[in-house]
C-alpha cells in the first residue's frame, strides 16, 4: 500500500470541472491520492483502493424501473462505467462513498429505486438548490455516518431533485431531512459502503463533512 491511497473519482465528461477540483481537494486533504474517471476518459479501476461515485447528471429510468422521459439529462455511458466499478469494488470489498447521484446509484446497483421527483412524491417540500450548507439533516445514531461525523443534527447543501425510494439490499438509512427524505445510505455489514445525498466535495472546510472523505481514506489504508 502506497503512502497515499489511490481514490478514483467519478465525474461527467462535460462541466466537472469544478466538481473534479472540489473532489481533488477533498481527497487530497484527507491523505489520498485522487485519480480521475469518466466514461470517455480513464475507465480502469485496477490498483484503486477505493472509489468515490460523483454527483451530476440523472441516472437513466430503466435501471430502476422509472418512467423514461425525455427532459431530463441522463448519460448512459456513464451508468455503465459506475456500474462496472461498482460491481469491482463490491467484489473486492474496496471502500465506496456515493455523493449524491452516487448515492442513488449505489442504492440502484443493489435493487432499490428512486423517487423521479422528490417534489411529487413529498408534499410540502421546499425546493430547495444551493452549494452552501443550509438544510438540517438528523443522523441516526447507531450509524458509521454519526460515527464518522459526530452525530446529531447537521447542515448539508441540496442540489438534488431525485430522491431514494425502496432501499438497496443491505442497506439502512444513516441521516433523514425534516421531512423524512433519505438523506444517507450505508451497508453495515460491508467494510465501507456509504453514500450521501449533500455534496461534501463543496463544503471543503467544514471538519464534519470532511470526515467522510478521512474516513474513506482510513479504510482504503486498512
Amino acid at each position: 500500500m502506497t503512502a497515499r491511497p489511490r481514490i478514483g473519482v467519478t465525474v461527467s465528461d462535460r462541466g466537472a470541472k469544478l466538481t473534479w477540483l472540489a473532489h481533488w481537494l477533498a481527497v487530497r486533504r484527507a491523505g489520498g491520492r485522487p485519480v480521475r474517471l469518466s466514461a470517455g476518459g480513464r475507465t480502469d479501476t485496477m490498483g484503486l483502493d477505493g472509489v468515490v461515485i460523483g454527483g451530476g447528471d440523472d441516472i437513466g429510468a430503466e435501471m430502476y424501473g422509472g418512467e423514461v422521459t425525455l427532459d431530463l439529462r441522463i448519460d448512459p455511458d456513464r451508468d455503465r462505467m459506475e456500474r462496472r466499478a461498482l460491481d469491482w469494488a463490491l467484489h473486492a470489498d474496496v471502500p465506496v462513498l456515493g455523493v449524491c447521484r452516487g448515492a442513488q446509484m449505489i442504492n440502484i446497483h443493489l435493487g432499490g429505486t428512486l423517487h423521479q421527483d422528490m417534489y411529487a412524491a413529498y408534499r410540502g417540500l421546499p425546493r430547495l438548490r444551493t452549494p452552501l450548507a443550509r438544510k438540517r439533516i438528523t443522523l441516526a445514531p447507531e450509524s458509521r455516518l454519526a460515527r464518522l461525523m459526530g452525530g446529531g443534527r447537521v447542515a448539508v447543501n441540496s442540489l438534488h431533485h431525485q430522491a431514494v425510494n425502496r432501499l438497496g439490499r443491505g442497506l439502512r438509512v444513516a441521516a433523514r431531512d425534516a421531512h423524512r427524505v433519505v438523506q444517507a445510505l450505508e451497508d453495515p455489514a460491508a467494510g465501507f459502503l456509504m453514500g450521501v445525498q449533500w455534496h461534501p466535495e463543496f463544503l471543503v472546510f467544514r471538519r464534519r463533512h470532511q470526515a467522510l472523505y478521512r474516513g474513506l481514506v482510513r479504510a482504503a489504508r486498512e
